[in-house]
């Protein structure tokens, strides 16, 4: 004998959000590979032409730990894109510096990265666009602002292998 599993009594808004970001990631991963970066060099990059950042805090910016940091930084670096110097308000910090190339590169990238959310936002009439970007700015500042304290870890969706 097999149980029944439960009756829904309210949409499954984990299933939504999730496979949303999943399917944005990867048409946003899609689009930025054609200029040869990755969404975190994106992320690096305009975060550190903003103002004078460190490596920690970047990596707190795009929610990166310090590994995936460093080898993001690296890659960056390896491009030609930025550079580690010291930090010109704390002798003792390095920040991440955006070159000339970069600059052009994050440009571009931005470009990118607005055309990928226009034409996912393009999918809504305009009032239904507006209303969903009203509600998910609310749920983002408000109740869905701040992780749960949870003794176990809580995995991020996995990515499909190739």
């Amino acid at each position: 004998m097999t149980a029944m599993a439960p009756t829904r009594t309210e949409p499954d808004l984990s299933f939504l959000l999730d496979h949303s970001s999943h399917v944005l990631r990867t048409q946003m991963a899609a689009a930025l590979a054609e200029i040869g970066i990755t969404a975190r060099m994106h992320c690096v990059l305009v975060h550190a032409m903003e103002e004078e950042r460190t490596q920690a805090q970047l990596a707190e910016i795009g929610d990166m730990d310090k590994t995936t940091m460093v080898v993001t930084v690296d890659a960056l670096e390896k491009a030609g894109l930025a550079e580690r110097r010291p930090s010109s308000k704390d002798r003792r910090a390095r920040i991440i510096a955006v070159t000339d190339e970069g600059a052009r590169v994050a440009a571009r990238s931005q470009q990118i990265v607005d055309g990928v959310h226009e034409s996912a936002l393009a999918a809504l009439p305009d009032e239904e666009r507006e209303v969903f970007l009203r509600a998910m700015n609310r749920l983002v500042t408000g109740h869905l602002a701040t992780p749960a304290e949870n003794p176990g870890s809580v995995r991020r969706a996995r990515q499909r292998a190739k």
